[in-house]
């Protein structure tokens, strides 16, 4: 245990007796404001450095008492009940900030209309907000936007999906070429016996979607890499449409043409699509993949239909990224530009752990 004055805050009248200077004069230096002469300037400096001196953020920001409007643009989760959860951290964020001046609006879209997600953008655009935090699942419109904000000096932060092409402050996600190949690495373990493993994109524009095809690329690697082409053939399936119905019949065509299938990997948080025909029609054999802790989804992992769901805690994604604009423009820290979150792997057995962790 650490004793005496090591854990003691350094304050600036420390520095400022140290140096034989006013704590006005330290703090002129230290905020860089009013003329200081160079030579008590690099004395103080170099003090506050021997010292360790660290400012004291939230004191600062209190005493700013200036408020910063944030804007959300997140998919409507009544249309995708994924999305709930990201809103979730999004407002837990703003009710723990609130006190240092952060207010968020929400702007919601429909996560499967480019143009509805193009009409909420303008919305925002039209509206000056001192930070954004988004979900691009639609890349090419995205862009555009990322563009217009970059040349405004406006901050923006990406979650869910990570498009660095216009340099955003950060990124807060999976990532999500590991998280595919995690999966492939899970099918391979879970499936023995040679065979077909399908990636099963469901209701996505997949050319449209960077995020779902990193996520494939990842998988196909893992059986590249592992010189396991001859013996699991990788079959990528575009599910049209966001129906149970309208899956299951397109599944059944499937694996009637591909018997030899022995795993489905599900890119997104509809696994339990797959899942309900699976159980319905008794089929034996296929180990399932999925992604997140959704209700329907933890249905079919406790009665075994679904083997390994992956957590891209999306809760976390959206309060995370609200922190981020905070420590930019409140306390004035450095963000990493990139925060992955853990690839947790969600069974049966352990799925009680992470429920009550969350609540």
């Amino acid at each position: 245990m650490k004793t005496g004055n090591a854990d003691r805050m350094v304050r600036i009248k420390d520095i400022a007796e140290k140096a034989k200077v006013s704590t006005g004069t330290v703090d002129r230096v230290l905020h860089d404001r009013g003329r200081v002469a160079d030579d008590v300037r690099l004395r103080v400096l170099k003090i506050a450095k021997e010292l360790n001196y660290k400012p004291n953020l939230l004191a600062r920001a209190l005493v700013k008492n200036k408020s910063f409007r944030l804007a959300a643009l997140i998919p409507d989760p009544s249309i995708d009940g994924y999305w709930q959860s990201p809103k979730d951290g999004v407002e837990k964020a703003e009710g723990e900030l609130k006190q240092y001046g952060i207010m968020v609006t929400q702007f919601i879209f429909d996560p499967f209309d480019a143009n509805s997600f193009s009409k909420t953008a303008d919305t925002l655009d039209a509206t000056k907000f001192d930070g954004i935090l988004i979900a691009p699942i639609f890349y090419r419109q995205s862009l555009g936007y990322f563009r217009q904000w970059k040349q405004k000096g406006v901050p923006f932060v990406l979650f869910n999906t990570h498009i660095p092409d216009y340099e955003p402050l950060m990124y807060i996600g999976q990532d999500s070429y590991q998280s595919g190949f995690l999966a492939g690495k899970l099918l391979h373990y879970g499936s023995k016996e040679k065979g077909t493993f399908v990636v099963a994109h469901i209701g996505e524009d997949i050319q449209n979607s960077s995020h779902l095809l990193h996520k494939e690329q990842g998988f196909k690697d893992y059986f590249f890499q592992h010189h396991l082409e001859k013996e699991h053939q990788v079959l990528p399936i575009d599910f049209q449409g966001n129906s149970s119905a309208a899956v299951a019949g397109q599944l059944e065509e499937v694996l009637q043409k591909n018997p030899q299938v022995k795993g489905i990997f599900v890119t997104t948080s509809k696994a339990n699509m797959i899942a309900e025909y699976l159980h319905r029609k008794k089929v034996e054999g296929i180990c399932l993949i999925g992604y997140d802790l959704i209700e329907k989804n933890l249905h079919y992992l406790e009665n075994g239909t679904i083997d390994f769901l992956i957590n891209q805690n999306p809760k976390g994604q959206g309060y995370y990224g609200i922190y981020a604009l905070a420590d930019h423009l409140v306390f004035q820290k450095k963000n990493q530009p990139i925060k992955y979150l853990p690839l947790d792997i969600i069974t049966k057995e352990n799925l009680q752990y992470y429920i009550d962790a969350d609540n």
